[in-house]
């Protein structure tokens, strides 16, 4: 038979991890990409820097600001599982 243990201390931290998540961190994000997709706007920055940027620097950057938020988004979902699991489980002591 397995353990099943879950502490105040797991409750609450899954609990925070989940406020991140859906919360500032998740918004952050998409500001990130709102304002690095400004930045790729020739109308808005041009010449060699922002060329450069358009070119290397924001796609590289978009793809693991785009992988961060999917992550992020399983890793909730895992959470919520989790919780849910230990929670109905009883999460004996």
């Amino acid at each position: 038979m397995s353990r099943v243990l879950s502490t105040e201390e797991a409750r609450s931290a899954i609990s925070s991890m989940q406020s991140i998540i859906r919360g500032g961190l998740a918004d952050q994000i998409n500001q990130l990409n709102t304002q690095g997709q400004r930045l790729s706007d020739p109308n808005v920055w041009d010449g060699p820097l922002a060329q450069q940027f358009r070119g290397e620097v924001w796609p590289n950057t978009h793809a693991a600001l785009d992988k961060a938020r999917s992550e992020l988004e399983e890793l909730n979902q895992k959470l919520e599982q989790i919780a849910t699991n230990i929670f109905t489980a009883g999460g004996g002591q």
